[in-house]
């Protein structure tokens, strides 16, 4: 049965690589993402050889079980093709790619999966991520390392543990099925978009209602939008709804879509992996994948890294405090340069520092008594008195109060 539905494909370079490594497939029941790595001509060749060998999956099967099957052993038999590829092309060394496919069965989706390019299902305005990354920092996620919104900006968020590559014949890939039903909107893409673009904002994109190919343009333009800084690569499937049935021939996007200029050597399944002796350094490496064995070394690195990020805002806490206090005993001193005069008592005194409180914490203190009772005032004075007359140094202080003591003197009586 022939899925129905609509469905269509993109591919950008983005704003910062010079080529594009990603490739894409949109067939009538096989949709496939594959994001390449291992520089400019081996992200090339790994994602396009990966599309070449799924390609012969877009028909229909007997039963999703078996499409299950064939789908797994066919990225398996891929692999074996990227390490005989490289036998003959050493030059080519380090190349791989991720896989993303999607295949629809009646009404099931038959989903395989390794890397970091995801599969989203957007249903009843909800969207939600069914493939789970295989990179380190979702493994720090999965042990509650960090956060999600971590992850996101993570320095090692292009580690993956997991890829389709020259190193491993036999490749650990997640197959699994679901069922999916009329309206149901799936999107395929590489990290090109999902690494820039949030999911509140896709959703937004999903739910406007356009056509797949409308709506992976909005998509792209976010992406180029927010910088671009890999391929971008989208692939969106409709379920039914109101859109026309796209049936006719595949549409094939990115480097898959130019001839390779080499044959590509059939995939030999049951081979065994084997080491490159010269391995040599990708040229402008999208992805990093670690050996097995230094998954725990990254892990400790990563601890390292978290606490000398706790000792940096440590030691900056520490710094802004110490600047604090030192703006506080600055601005103290400053207070103890000041005097004025008050009542303390039921008497004039002369008091230093200001007429402010913070809380508790008084500015001023009494200085000097001045033995001037605040009853030989008149009301006038004693008010202003009570309500404090400032002085700018404790010289005006002192003539402050001899005036208010000459006002307590009785009149001189001539004989």
């Amino acid at each position: 049965m022939v899925f129905e539905g609509s469905a269509a494909a993109l591919s950008h370079t983005g704003k910062v690589r010079s080529n594009n490594q990603d490739s894409g497939y949109s067939g009538s029941n096989l949709y496939v993402v594959a994001d390449g790595m291992g520089g400019h001509a081996g992200g090339d060749v790994a994602s396009s050889i990966a599309i070449r060998h799924l390609e012969d999956l877009d028909r229909p099967f007997a039963s999703t079980a078996e499409a299950e099957r064939v789908l797994r052993d066919t990225i398996t038999e891929t692999a074996s093709a990227l390490i005989d590829t490289v036998e003959q092309r050493p030059e080519l060394s380090g190349l791989g790619t991720t896989v993303s496919a999607l295949l629809m069965i009646d009404d099931h989706a038959v989903i395989a999966h390794i890397g970091d390019s995801r599969i989203y299902l957007f249903r009843d305005d909800q969207l939600t991520q069914i493939t789970t990354d295989h990179t380190f920092v979702q493994r720090l996620v999965d042990s509650g390392r960090i956060t999600v919104e971590e992850a996101r900006f993570h320095p090692r968020r292009s580690v993956l543990m997991r890829v389709l590559g020259d190193m491993d014949a036999h490749p650990d890939v997640d197959t699994f099925i679901m069922a999916t039903q009329p309206g149901d909107r799936w999107l395929l893409c590489s990290d090109g978009l999902s690494g820039v673009v949030d999911d509140p904002h896709t959703a937004k994109a999903l739910a406007q209602g356009l056509t797949p190919q409308r709506t992976a343009d909005v998509l792209l333009k976010q992406a180029l939008d927010a910088g671009a800084p890999d391929n971008v690569t989208i692939v969106i499937v409709d379920v039914g709804g109101s859109h026309p049935v796209v049936v006719g021939t595949p549409t094939i996007v990115g480097s898959a879509s130019t001839p390779l200029d080499f044959d590509v050597p059939a995939a030999r399944p049951g081979r065994s992996s084997w080491l490159h002796p010269n391995r040599q350094a990708a040229n402008e490496p999208t992805h990093f994948e670690p050996a097995a064995e230094f998954l725990e070394e990254l892990i400790e690195e990563d601890r390292r890294r978290a606490r000398r990020r706790r000792i940096g805002w440590i030691v900056g806490a520490v710094v802004v405090a110490a600047l604090l206090v030192v703006g506080a005993f600055l601005a103290y001193s400053w207070t103890q340069t000041r005097f004025f005069v008050g009542a303390d008592h039921e008497m004039v005194v002369v008091y230093r520092g200001i007429q402010q409180d913070i809380g508790p914490i008084s500015l001023s203190e009494v200085y000097e008594e001045t033995g001037i009772d605040l009853d030989d005032l008149d009301e006038f004075t004693r008010q202003a008195v009570e309500s404090t007359v400032s002085a700018e140094t404790l010289t005006e202080a002192r003539e402050i109060v001899e005036r208010l003591r000459a006002t307590t003197e009785p009149l001189g009586v001539n004989p």
